[in-house]
């Protein structure tokens, strides 16, 4: 999978920076939603469903590295 990813052309920064912007995309859509509507448990609900893209991102870009470091090859 991660050579697949690499073929077209993803490198492990895009994968950080990928959850970097899913952190403040969490952030923005409580802040947005919570103003909005007066259902704080459906803003609570969609920050936390984005929120939790980060980690996942974040442990496909330290694969990506480790990929791109050793060059795919197995010891």
């Amino acid at each position: 999978m991660l050579s697949t990813l690499q073929e077209f052309g993803i490198r492990s920064e895009h994968a950080y920076a990928a959850g970097f912007v899913s952190i403040g995309l969490s952030f923005a859509s409580w802040a947005v939603d919570f103003g909005k509507t007066k259902d704080k448990a459906q803003a609570d609900r969609w920050g936390l469903f984005v929120g939790e893209w980060a980690p996942t991102f974040f442990a496909l870009g330290v694969a990506l590295k480790l990929e791109e470091t050793t060059g795919g090859k197995k010891k």
